[in-house]
């Protein structure tokens, strides 16, 4: 970053005067004395000056070419190649360098990352998600949250299980799927309705690239909205976690297997029907509706 000791846009253009001046014939004493400057300051204009008839001469930069505190060259080679090796971000280097015996700022690396073109910064075009503030919820519908269980299997077979339940109610509805794409989240989203007995009005869902654009732009066509929880925050999805964990805990309890259609809805029925939940007051989430 530039750092001008002056801000006067008119200074360049006066010290390219003066040098015009001496070359005119004028003296050093009469040019500072016509300019107000100081002799010894005309003459070092005159010594920057690349020729006799300048257009302007910059205003330099008042940066200091060096600092006490800087680091040396060793730190900051071990600083690049702790991020070649790893590939991982500044916070990974400098965490890394710190087990290795080595005092430095996590500041000192992202400087020095930056000034070597070795960190990923937010490209300036890419818009920032605007987030809606979550809606108040008052009765069934008034919030849905969706989500998707990755299972993997031994021979690296992956399904998966598309979850969706109302907060208001408990409500619960699972879907299995074999991708994980925006057509797939569309079909879940269409049968949760047919699904549900109340009118989603908010969906709310994590970043995963099966809820991206494609997926808002239906949501929004058919009457809903769509609200992204922030990332890396789980928590604010927190009631459908719960859900998640129920259901893979829970099913082979009753000797039922989550990769089997008929029994993902056995168990939905027995979860919205006949169990307890302790968060609407030991009610079903029947009884909520």
């Amino acid at each position: 970053m530039r750092m001008a000791y002056t801000t006067n846009e008119k200074l360049p253009g006066i010290r390219a005067q003066a040098v015009r001046f001496l070359h005119d014939g004028w003296s050093t004493r009469k040019v500072a004395r016509y300019l107000g400057y100081a002799q010894g300051t005309i003459v070092k204009w005159k010594q920057r000056a690349s020729s006799s008839f300048p257009r302007i001469i910059e205003t330099r930069s008042s940066r200091p070419k060096s600092s006490p505190r800087a680091l040396n060259q060793e730190i900051i080679g071990k600083i690049i190649k702790t991020r070649i090796e790893t590939k991982r971000c500044a916070e990974v280097v400098h965490q890394t360098l710190k087990q290795e015996g080595m005092v430095i700022s996590l500041s000192s690396v992202k400087r020095t990352l930056g000034r070597y073109g070795l960190l990923k910064k937010r490209s300036p075009w890419k818009k920032k998600r605007i987030y809606p503030p979550r809606p108040d919820v008052k009765m069934a519908g008034d919030l849905v949250e969706m989500d998707t269980i990755h299972i993997v299997d031994n021979d690296g077979t992956r399904t998966y299980v598309y979850t969706a339940i109302d907060i208001y109610s408990r409500y619960g509805f699972a879907m299995l799927s074999e991708t994980a794409n925006a057509h797939a989240t569309i079909r879940f989203m269409r049968n949760a309705r047919r699904y549900f007995d109340f009118k989603i009005r908010v969906i709310q869902t994590d970043n995963g690239p099966e809820f991206g654009k494609f997926f808002s732009d239906c949501v929004s066509r058919n009457g809903m909205m769509h609200r992204h929880i922030h990332v890396r925050s789980p928590n604010e999805n927190g009631h459908l976690e719960k859900f998640n964990r129920t259901i893979q805990e829970e099913m082979p309890k009753h000797k039922l297997c989550i990769l089997i259609p008929e029994d993902v809805s056995q168990f939905l029925e027995h979860y919205n029907q006949r169990r307890m939940h302790m968060g609407i007051n030991f009610k079903t989430p029947n009884q909520m509706l």
